[in-house]
């Protein structure tokens, strides 16, 4: 039990990277608090789970909603110790001039301003224990970016970024934060990444550019994030982890 007598949050937990997340930490022995826009799904994920896993619907972009997922979390788990920022979007794969502001709006907002909330949230309760575990959720398209995503890359730039600079300085306040970046995954999201229809002929084009030759799986970043939050990994801070098959070399 590598996470036994902790306490997590992990945002976006209803769907994708989020469900696998959730469902290590809890094998792993952490009470377990789902945050999600989709409130049922979240509900539905954490009953197959089963009771170390509690759901709130909240959207991450709301300072309110956000300071009452960390709330719920210190009451379902008695504290806090790690938070998974796991939450994301994307606009759909097109030209740089097709996005619209609407889109660029939301893209930076779920996936940048985000953190800005979680931070203000969370930031005070883990000084006031003592330390924490803070994990960003960014990307290999911060580091290697595809065209047609743009504006997106720019936010999981941001995100890598964010995670390094924000490592050194709650450095001294014993708050670790990481970054997990993983390549494009068979998510939700997969198709908008890829600006085009999910058949085996198009997905073959951009495995192609992946050396390991397949996608990533929430079990991959799911197993990322669990070293991370561990104490295996006390000693390890402002790292930009890429679980991407070799997507970056």
């Amino acid at each position: 039990m590598r996470l036994a007598g902790k306490s997590a949050l992990v945002t976006g937990g209803a769907s994708g990277f989020g469900v696998g997340i959730a469902r290590l930490f809890a094998e792993q022995g952490a009470k377990v608090t789902i945050m999600d826009l989709n409130g049922p799904g979240a509900e539905e994920v954490a009953g197959t789970i089963g009771p170390a896993v509690a759901a709130i619907r909240g959207d991450v972009t709301s300072r309110s909603d956000t300071e009452a997922a960390v709330q719920r979390a210190i009451a379902h788990g008695g504290k806090l110790d790690i938070i998974v920022n796991n939450a994301g979007w994307t606009h759909r794969n097109k030209p740089i001039l097709e996005v619209t502001e609407e889109e660029f709006d939301r893209v930076y907002a779920i996936n940048v301003k985000a953190l800005f909330h979680m931070t203000h949230a969370a930031v005070p309760v883990l000084r006031a224990q003592g330390g924490g575990v803070m994990i960003n959720i960014g990307s290999t398209a911060g580091i290697r970016p595809r065209p047609g995503l743009t504006w997106y890359n720019g936010t999981k730039g941001a995100v890598n970024l964010l995670s390094r600079s924000m490592a050194v300085e709650l450095a001294p306040d014993k708050i670790r934060v990481n970054c997990v970046a993983p390549v494009m995954g068979a998510t939700a999201l997969l198709e908008a990444f890829m600006g085009m229809p999910d058949t085996p002929e198009n997905r073959a084009k951009f495995l192609a550019t992946i050396p390991l030759g397949r996608l990533s799986k929430a079990e991959d970043i799911a197993s990322a994030c669990l070293y991370l939050a561990s104490d295996e990994a006390n000693f390890i801070t402002g790292v930009v982890l890429e679980v991407d098959g070799g997507r970056t070399i």
